[in-house]
């Protein structure tokens, strides 16, 4: 398993991190793994030297963590947890944000349930615009100060959003984002416009959330065929809270996708995270699996790199049009160039 530095930090992360969004029972569309099944998927990760295992505490409110704690008692040192606070934990008027209040009780219910004394990677689930972020970067600050978090990132932040956060933290001395936990997938290209260049150039690293976009890159769904039995994009309230994709578009991926299959022998999931490996800024990967099978078959996306030819072939399939001002910005590359492949290794 490789491991790269997350972003600008000493950090290093395996390229594949695993996300537990699967244990526990509160959202059955994307499964749900007992303590028993957790601990043998997680058996598996390590086994190949995936040490990193996602959570949040509003998965299956709080189960996941607990579920994940379980599954890793008497092994955390071997094991590294990253988790994610903001979302509303209760249904009090301060139970919600990024505020002093909620993150402290957020991290301590986190640590509590995962059965540690420490996080490794602490990641806002998205911006609070109604709390200061002076006050949040602090209370951060402050965490790790304490050692109950060794490293702070957030999650679906929009570009200014991240930029202030950064800015905030070197005016002030304070602890700095060093992970972006992002959508990014080849049907979802988003990212490159603007998050990708600020992680390069603020040496953010990017974990990569839904790196299958949403359960349609696994190959099981394809032009013409009825969706799979089982599968969260038959839940329609879960279809309705991830990334629209237009169905033409979708297809026309999928089949470069089939195409690339072919001729490497590869599996459409491992050639779409794969590809995502090679982009620019990307540290890990969060791939999920509700069985063993599943997980095995993402395992085998790594210690191997796609052609050339076939990156190519992919990113055609998959361009879309950029909305403004990116693509006025992409009329005057010589000053607005891609970002160069970079990822902290």
């Amino acid at each position: 398993m490789e491991y790269r530095f997350l972003g600008g930090s000493g950090f290093r992360v395996p390229v594949l991190t695993f996300g537990t969004g699967t244990f526990g029972t509160g959202v059955r569309a994307w499964g749900a793994s007992d303590a028993a099944e957790a601990t043998r998927l997680v058996d598996i990760c390590l086994d190949a030297g995936l040490t990193m295992f996602d959570s949040a505490d509003v998965y299956s409110k709080g189960v996941s963590e607990e579920t994940l704690g379980k599954a890793i008692a008497g092994r955390r040192d071997k094991v590294l947890i990253s988790t994610k606070g903001t979302f509303g934990f209760g249904s009090g008027p301060n139970d919600v944000g990024s505020s002093r209040y909620h993150l402290i009780a957020s991290v301590e219910g986190s640590l509590k349930r995962l059965g540690t004394d420490y996080i490794d990677l602490y990641q806002l689930h998205a911006f609070d615009a109604k709390t200061p972020v002076e006050e949040t970067m602090q209370t951060l600050t402050d965490l790790v100060r304490a050692g109950k978090i060794r490293y702070v990132g957030c999650s679906n932040f929009s570009g200014w959003h991240l930029m202030k956060s950064l800015a905030i933290s070197e005016k002030y001395g304070l602890v700095r984002h060093v992970a972006h936990q992002a959508y990014y997938s080849l049907i979802g290209r988003e990212y490159e416009w603007e998050l990708m260049p600020l992680g390069v150039d603020q040496r953010v690293g990017a974990v990569v959330w839904s790196p299958l976009g949403w359960g349609r890159l696994t190959g099981k769904v394809r032009r013409g065929q009825p969706l799979p039995a089982v599968s969260r994009l038959n839940d329609k309230a879960d279809t309705a809270g991830g990334p629209p994709v237009p169905d033409d578009y979708l297809y026309k991926v999928v089949d470069a996708l089939d195409l690339v299959a072919k001729e490497t022998g590869r599996t459409v999931p491992q050639i779409a995270l794969n590809w995502l490996l090679q982009r620019p800024t990307v540290a890990t990967l969060v791939i999920g699996a509700r069985t063993e099978a599943q997980l095995r078959d993402n395992l085998g996306a790594v210690d191997w790199q796609l052609a050339p030819e076939h990156v190519a072939l992919l990113e055609a399939a998959s361009a879309v049009s950029p909305v403004y001002p990116y693509w006025h910005q992409h009329s005057f590359t010589s000053r607005n160039p891609f970002p160069t492949n970079i990822s902290w290794r």
